[in-house]
């Protein structure tokens, strides 16, 4: 069995080694051949490509002020939240210990 474990490991070493299989298609492909002494004349006949999005900076800054405006209402309760909880602990400690517990 170690002999035919061998045999097959170093048939696909040599497979591998002697590049008997192509690694990719792209390296099988041929470079395209450089074009020399052509001149290009007109460039007109390319495509052009649209403008990306124009933004209306009024759009935007009502966009952010709006942002801002929820982020700070998500912010004041979670500090009403907080605090609820802070001073619910807390007047539950002091009632515990009058309480002798």
């Amino acid at each position: 069995m170690a002999k035919v474990r061998g045999l097959l490991l170093a048939g696909l070493l040599g497979v591998l080694l002697t590049g008997v299989l192509p690694v990719s298609a792209a390296d099988a492909a041929p470079a395209p051949a450089p074009v020399t002494g052509v001149a290009i004349t007109q460039v007109g006949d390319l495509a052009q490509v649209p403008p990306g999005p124009v933004l209306d900076p009024t759009q935007t800054d009502k966009a952010n002020a709006e942002k801002t405006k929820k982020n700070l209402i998500a912010g004041g309760a979670a500090v009403v939240l907080l605090a609820i909880v802070f001073f619910g602990r807390r007047h539950r400690i002091k009632r515990r210990k009058a309480q002798g517990g």
